[in-house]
Formats: C-alpha cells, structure tokens, sequence
C-alpha cells in the first residue's frame, strides 16, 4: 500500500534533513530509540528510503530525533558574544511550569498546591489533578484543584492510573466521555508519591514524546515538593491516612525515614504493617559514599510502651551509627539504651548491617533476632547465621560479627518475626517458605523494588484474613547498579 501524500512528503523531509544534519542511520535509529521508539533497526532503514510505511507517531519520533540532533548542530555553531547573553524566562514549555509551580508554593501552606499544580499545566497547555498514594498503599486520593473537585479515590491494584503507579509507567488512556489523558507517576527521588492526571484535548497528543518527558518533569519536581511542603501542614497526611493512626503508630510513623530510597549502587524498600496501628517495629539505613547502613529493630510488646522502647532503641542505634561505631558499639548502645532509660521489661532484637559498595562484602549482626536472607537470581540461597548476639537489653554473654560477599545483583531481606509468624484461620505459620516464594514471584515479574514490597506483604496479609496478630517488617537491600532503571518513570515506549 503506497503511503498518503503527507506521510511520503514527511519522509522525504526527514531525509534530506538527516542528511543536514550528517546523522548515519545507525545514529538516527539511537537517537529515536532513546525518544520511545519501536521500530527496529532494519525497519527505521526501509522506511527512510521509502520501502515501509510507519504510523504517524514513529514518524513524528523520527522527525524529532533528526531535529534534536539539528538544534544541537545550531547551537555548536552560532557565533559568540563578547559576554554571556541570558535568556529571559520562558512564558511556556516545561521550564516555566516548573518555575510557576516554585513560585507558588513559595512562603504558603500545602492547601496551595493545587491550584499551584493548575497554574503550571496551563503553561503545558494541558489540565492535572495530583492523586497521593494512601499510607496502605491500596488507593489512590485526589487533591481537587480547578479541576479535580468531586473525584474518587481510584484503587491501585485494579485501575490504569494504578497500573503506571506500581510500576512506575505512564499509562495513556482515553476514557468513555472522550478525554485523552496521560496518567504519569509521581515519585520523591525513588520514593513513589501518586500519580498525576493530565488531561489532553487532543487524542494524538498521548503518542507525543516530547510531552510525555515534559510530563515527567513537572510530576517529579511535584513529587518533591509534595515531600518539602506537606511538612509544614496536615492536608497531605489527612489525604493518605485513609484508616487513622493510633497513639504509638504516629509516634513512631514520625521517627522513619522514607520507605525506598537509593543511590546509584544501592536500592532499599521496606514496609511496616500495620501501618495504622504499628507499635515497636521500625526500620533505617543511611548512605555514604561507599557504605550502606541497615537496621531492623523489633521491641518487645504492641502498644505505647513498645513505641517508646522502639523510638528509644532507634535513637540510639542512629547516634552511635553517625558517631562511626563499629556494629557491635552500635548494638551496646542500643543495649544500654534500654536497660538504662526504660524498666526491665524493654527488650528489643534487631539485625543491624553494613554493606560496602565497592566490594559487595556485607558485615552483619543479628540480636536474638531472625537471620537476614540472601536473594541471588531470584531465590533464597541461604540464610545469614553467622553473626549473633543476645536480645537487646539482656547483658550480652557472648557475640560474633558475620561476614558475607556479594554478588551483583543479590538481594538482602530484613524481617521480623511478624513476617514468617503469621498465621493463618488454621494457625499455619507464613513461614520462610512462602516467603521465599512470594519474593521469587515479585523478581521475576521483574518489577519496581517497593513494588516487590507491597506484593509481599499483601500475600501475607491475605495469609491472615488482612488482620495481623503481630507488627510485620520488611526491607529489602538491593545490591545494584541496574535495578534503578525501574524506578525512574518512564517517558513513552
């Protein structure tokens, strides 16, 4: 079938600029690529001379790629000024809805984000509504502006904009009224915050990659200033405490840091259930150049007084941490902290670690507590004996520091014991096992870290009819400098 007259005239334009701008076929097809194409190789060279016809949004990706690779060209050669020009700021585009979104929620309480979010899109020539992510992970709530008044909270497991929220893609849609939207993850560095609802005039608009990526833009600068801003007001906590916090659940929600984050060798998620009614379990790491720190700490009993040893034994392990110590001065002074400032009664076991970065070698120690678990391609090769000490707050009689070497790639899992003891309506534990396996199904689907996360804990839950007997952590530390592409939202593909 020969091509329509404005796809072949596309074409023979693409060429000659191609040919301006001196791009090898090879470069081109990279360029268009990168920009979310899907034609392979040999059809991109068909196409360009003129054998095979592409839809009119891989010609348009094509065009784009020839025209970056132009505007690169002009501005290598443009002649100079004798001092720096500066450009006054933009009026449209992705830049100034960036700045419009700063200068807005400048010196203001998070109320105004919305109609923040209103003001910047106009300057996309699109309409958004934020959705945040609930604390359960299970819905997904509006905050109204101009244009989202009256709206539902849309569930995360069964709905499109679920869908590009676990799994951190943009998912384009058209719905039955005729509204083309794109529904684009919003994310905190990798932390995952909601999505963004952007809402289209024109149907084609959601094959336009150049709006895809200045989608992306404005959603990861909203997402961080969701995480800047909501600290300074309740309205983005009310929207996602869907189920409300109980005395000791806030005390020690305000005391985690978030629940995924990474740097370019590392990746950690964790989750804390229940969310609403958590007492003594909680979770940290920290970062520096070439370390990673971990901590899981579980204190004795479920209720304001298991809080208060938690918040203690958290204190306390992050000042030692931050001094330098060693593992064991960190577990001492975690110990002390117990048996000095609170009764007899306030133990609490923990798996504290260290992982090098350069070298992969991990150095742990587990306190009356269950042994860490290795994930190497995908299954559970061993648990982590080696390194022991007595329960936190008993007088230590004897301890021994493990060591294992890493692999790239491998993942190390963090739990206590509210994980594998749950029980179901026939009092069968969870287990290692199911554990073991539910983690498997979650990496070979090959799915984003925290989404790993949420998949597992919610076939624990289900294991116990959603009601848990007992806190239940996880946290997984993944060894990587390639699982932090499925954390990056993707632009189109």
């Amino acid at each position: 079938m020969a091509a329509p007259a404005g796809a072949d005239r596309q074409r023979r334009l693409i060429r000659a600029a191609q040919a301006g701008a001196r791009l090898t076929d090879d470069e081109l097809w990279l360029r268009y690529f990168a920009l979310g194409g899907n034609a392979a190789p040999v059809e991109l060279d068909a196409f360009l001379h003129g054998a095979l016809e592409l839809t009119a949004p891989e010609r348009d990706r094509v065009a784009l790629s020839v025209n970056e690779e132009l505007d690169d060209l002009t501005r290598r050669s443009r002649a100079p000024y004798s001092r720096t020009v500066r450009e006054l700021e933009p009026t449209s585009g992705p830049l100034a809805a960036v700045v419009e979104l700063l200068r807005r929620t400048h010196l203001v309480p998070p109320d105004a984000l919305p109609a923040a979010l209103d003001a910047a899109a106009a300057l996309l020539g699109v309409r958004a509504v934020l959705y945040l992510a609930d604390h359960l992970r299970e819905v997904l709530v509006p905050l109204p502006g101009e244009h989202g008044r009256d709206r539902p909270s849309l569930g995360v497991d069964a709905t499109v904009p679920g869908r590009a929220f676990r799994l951190l893609r943009t998912q384009p849609t058209v719905s039955g009224d005729g509204q083309a939207r794109l529904w684009v993850p919003v994310v905190d560095g990798v932390e995952r915050v909601g999505v963004l609802d952007v809402m289209v005039e024109d149907p084609r608009d959601l094959e336009d990659p150049v709006l895809h990526r200045q989608c992306w833009l404005l959603a990861h600068y909203l997402g961080h200033l969701v995480g800047a801003v909501g600290r300074y007001g309740d309205r983005f906590e009310r929207a996602r405490q869907t189920v409300p916090r109980t005395v000791e659940a806030e005390l020690v929600a305000g005391l985690l840091p978030p629940m995924t984050a990474g740097t370019d060798r590392v990746l950690v998620s964790a989750r804390i259930e229940p969310v609403h009614d958590m007492g003594g379990d909680v979770v940290d790491y920290a970062f520096d150049e070439d370390v990673a720190h971990l901590a899981v700490l579980d204190a004795t009993g479920h209720d304001l007084h298991a809080g208060l040893a938690a918040a203690t034994a958290l204190a306390a392990y992050r000042t030692a941490r931050r001094r330098g110590d060693s593992l064991f001065a960190q577990a001492d002074a975690v110990h002390r902290a117990l048996a000095d400032h609170l009764d007899d009664m306030s133990l609490a076991t923990g798996v504290l670690a260290q992982l090098d970065l350069r070298s992969g070698r991990l150095r742990y120690l587990a306190a009356g507590h269950h042994a860490p678990l290795l994930v190497r391609d995908g299954v559970v090769v061993k648990a982590l004996t080696g390194g022991r000490r007595p329960v936190l707050g008993l007088e230590p009689r004897e301890a021994a520091l493990g060591e294992e070497q890493l692999q790239p790639g491998d993942l190390l899992v963090l739990y206590t014991d509210g994980i594998t003891e749950a029980r179901d309506a026939t009092g069968e534990q969870f287990g290692e096992r199911r554990l073991g396996d539910a983690l498997q199904r979650g990496i070979a689907e090959e799915l984003p870290l925290p989404e790993v996360v949420r998949r597992v804990v919610g076939t624990i839950l289900r294991h116990q009819q959603g009601v848990l007997q007992d806190d239940a952590t996880l946290l997984l530390a993944h060894w990587t400098s390639e699982g932090q592409a499925a954390l990056r939202p993707s632009v189109l593909r």
